[in-house]
């Protein structure tokens, strides 16, 4: 279902009948929608659009303006009590490195998610507004709870979806507005308002709480720039929602003023620091805990994290070991507390025995002035065993060679892309990620039809 306040109606009547939900992103292709349908077992599909090609799922469709979504006006039974350890969400990863699979949270995982916004992302008051701007099948609506706690409207765009205009009108019209952002939709809020020099109404902003991917110091330092003090970074995933980590209002003000005094753009923007109500560390591979300052891969345990996945046993005693969740996610954690996101571990290229994070170079070549979007990977080397390859969209023209020079006077020679495709766009989901594992099918098949 596309964003619209039947979708909200329909979330928290599945959750007063004792129901779990299974949100599914709209922009979805049937094939995935049916892999979700078939692997969750559900029984019940609503919709607000006929499927383009018939699902094979035997679950019943239900449509919002059907006469059975309505509520009939007799008297409402009470509702359906479950445990704090039932399941009320099943979440499907976004898939960028494969098939999804289904983070199952319990009603006692989102009691703790509401917690830890409540107290360390954002002071929620009654007369704030949440307004969806992103797909309520992902953050924003896990974020309806928090507000509706505290008794807050909720606001749909017209237009169900993310447009910059539309944004701006909004925020003009609107006071108290927060609302949960991509860092890619902030970067095309920042275009929009340079590129139309749009006035726009801070004073309305309450504030842009963002994650769900990389920011990068680039985009961050424009963003900082447009919209101040408003920013509030959280990072986790779908396993732990949003509750490892979050960089608050006053350490977004530190680095900006870190940022205005030194023009070296800093490597990693930290991801802040974790949760009171959770427990961060960093482990090697045999869950032994390092030391502050050395790199390895993030770990969480509490009350956050979720019960496991959907039907995927062997994939749940993967990811939970020893009571720890294992993000995939490789930082660093200073002795201060403050946590750094380097990279994913699937995503590292092993070239010559040393390793290489895509994030650096990446971030690397987003301080050109001519690049725009940047993604890299690692692509199978005969002798060194990978090699660096990168992927960029432009906002005008540039040749390889030059970006070449620019890497080579900012990074260590071995790091440096040894190859560079330009894009007019790099390919994303439907949460706006950077798909990667689209980028090496596309080198397999250069490779398959040039092998060398």
């Amino acid at each position: 279902m596309k964003n619209r306040p039947a979708y909200l109606d329909a979330l928290l009547a599945a959750w007063y009948a004792g129901l779990v939900v299974v949100p599914i992103n709209a922009k979805l292709h049937c094939r995935e929608v049916d892999f979700i349908l078939e692997d969750s077992g559900s029984r019940l599909l609503i919709s607000d659009s006929t499927p383009e090609a018939p699902l094979a799922s035997t679950a019943r469709q239900l449509m919002p303006d059907s006469p059975n979504f309505v509520p009939d006006g007799k008297p409402l039974a009470a509702p359906i009590d479950r445990a704090s350890t039932s399941a009320a969400w099943i979440f499907y990863t976004s898939g960028t490195t494969g098939r999804p699979k289904g983070a199952t949270l319990s009603h006692g995982n989102l009691a703790c998610m509401s917690n830890c916004y409540l107290t360390n992302v954002e002071r929620v008051k009654a007369h704030h507004v949440l307004a969806h701007f992103a797909p309520l099948s992902h953050g924003s609506g896990i974020y309806v709870i928090p507000y509706l706690m505290r008794g807050c409207a909720n606001l749909v765009p017209a237009s169900a979806s993310f447009d910059e205009s539309e944004f701006v009108d909004l925020v003009n019209r609107h006071q108290g507005l927060a609302m949960f952002l991509a860092p890619t939709m902030i970067r095309r809020l920042v275009d929009h308002l340079d590129a139309t020099d749009t006035a726009l109404s801070l004073d309305h902003l309450q504030a842009i709480v963002y994650g769900g991917g990389p920011m990068y110091e680039r985009d961050l330092r424009d963003a900082l720039a447009t919209f101040g003090s408003r920013l509030v970074q959280i990072y986790g995933q779908g396993e732990s929602p949003m509750t490892i980590s979050v960089m608050s209002r006053e350490e977004h003000a530190s680095y900006a003023e870190a940022s205005d005094t030194s023009s070296d753009l800093q490597s990693l923007v930290p991801v802040g620091r974790p949760h009171p109500q959770v427990e961060v560390a960093i482990l090697d591979a045999e869950g032994t805990l390092l030391p502050d300052g050395e790199e390895g891969e993030i770990c969480v345990r509490g009350d956050s994290v979720m019960l496991g996945y959907w039907n995927a046993p062997e994939a749940t005693d993967e990811a939970l070991r020893d009571g720890w969740l294992r993000t995939g996610d490789i930082g660093r954690m200073e002795a201060d507390g403050t946590l750094f996101l380097t990279d994913r571990v699937k995503d590292v290229i092993i070239s010559g025995g040393t390793n290489i994070y895509p994030r650096e170079v990446e971030e690397v070549l987003l301080q050109h002035p001519a690049v725009h979007e940047a993604s890299v990977v690692g692509v199978h080397h005969p002798v060194w065993g990978e090699e660096v390859v990168a992927f960029v969209s432009l906002h005008g023209t540039v040749e390889p060679e030059a970006l070449d020079q620019h890497c080579l006077a900012r990074m260590a020679r071995f790091k440096r892309p040894k190859r560079y495709q330009i894009l007019d766009a790099l390919p994303k989901n439907a949460y706006g990620k950077i798909v990667k594992t689209e980028l090496r099918k596309r080198l397999a098949s250069q490779q398959e039809e040039n092998p060398t």
